[in-house]
């Protein structure tokens, strides 16, 4: 393997909850690091007249970033990794929506582009920790990425695990916070941890992990806005709204009858994977935010600023 470069030329895969947060530190340390920013969207997305998506093509071009037309699901191997050449590190942010196979069809054009470094999409969980066979599949296939990834010599990669989007520990449908009921619930058990950062926070560290002297090469970078057990939530929520909030625990057997019942549900395979309470949270203190020195928001200040007590 040769020396590791430092990045100089990069592309993000995607602009939505996480690949907006990276292009803008991306953008905002570029200078500094003397780096070029490209973000990649399906051109419908790049030429859309919805105010959304124009407002989100608008920022992007405001920060300098060049807007690279491609789509991951229906471009072939070999069209990514010509695009891919054109840059020194990929980072894949277009997550889960992109379908069960694109994952490796996106680390494989990386290796036969030539880069010298590629970030997957693997922000989320410990999928070693969790290993193979769990409830969600989606993780067997993250984790095939981490295999083909380690077996090959040709391009460096970085794994950034940063646990549970904070927001999605508050999605209605997710369950384990229900607001309008006041109640929570805890997966397998109250003494099961859950490590939260949040889509920002995870963006600036990106940011500076990738850019960080001497360049960061294959290893996974852990980070943590808080690592918290179900059973603190409570408390937690009490603290914040000024009332009570009922508290019992969903069983693992439970929640696996549920899913066995209902098998292709993603919420009741992310609720199944947490209730193991495997590879889902990590001690803050051996994360890279902790050892940089980086203050990351935890739940209660993400709270403060999400959560508006009536």
């Amino acid at each position: 393997m040769s020396t590791p470069i430092d990045s100089r030329s990069i592309l993000v895969l995607g602009a939505g909850e996480l690949g907006m947060p990276v292009i803008r530190n991306l953008a905002r340390m570029a200078n500094n690091h003397g780096a070029k920013i490209s973000a990649m969207l399906r051109n419908a997305s790049i030429e859309s007249t919805l105010p959304e998506k124009r407002a989100v093509i608008d920022e992007i071009r405001s920060l300098g970033v060049s807007l690279v037309p491609g789509d991951l699901v229906k471009a072939t191997v070999d069209e990514l990794a010509e695009l891919f050449s054109r840059y020194d590190t990929v980072i894949g942010c277009a997550g889960y929506a992109a379908g069960l196979d694109t994952p490796m069809k996106v680390a494989r054009a990386a290796v036969k582009s030539g880069i010298p470094r590629y970030f997957p999409w693997q922000f989320g969980a410990d999928f070693d920790a969790i290993g193979r066979g769990g409830p969600q599949d989606l993780f067997d296939a993250q984790l095939d990425v981490r295999d083909y990834l380690r077996a090959q010599s040709a391009m460096d990669w970085v794994v950034i695990s940063t646990g549970m989007f904070t927001s999605y520990l508050f999605e209605p449908e997710f369950g384990v916070i229900d607001l309008a009921n006041r109640s929570v619930h805890a997966l397998g058990s109250g003494a099961n941890s859950v490590t939260l950062t949040s889509p920002d926070d995870i963006g600036a560290m990106t940011a500076q992990i990738i850019f960080h002297s001497p360049p960061i090469r294959n290893e996974i970078v852990y980070l943590a806005g808080d690592t918290i057990r179900y059973e603190e939530l409570p408390e937690i929520l009490e603290e914040h709204f000024g009332e009570a909030f009922s508290y019992s625990v969903w069983s693992t057997p439970q929640l696996m009858q549920e899913l066995a019942d209902d098998p292709s549900n993603m919420i009741k395979k992310y609720r199944a994977v947490f209730a193991q309470g495997k590879g889902v949270s990590w001690d803050k203190e051996l994360t890279f935010n902790v050892k940089a020195g980086a203050k990351l928001e935890g739940i209660r200040d993400w709270m403060k600023i999400n959560l508006k007590v009536s």
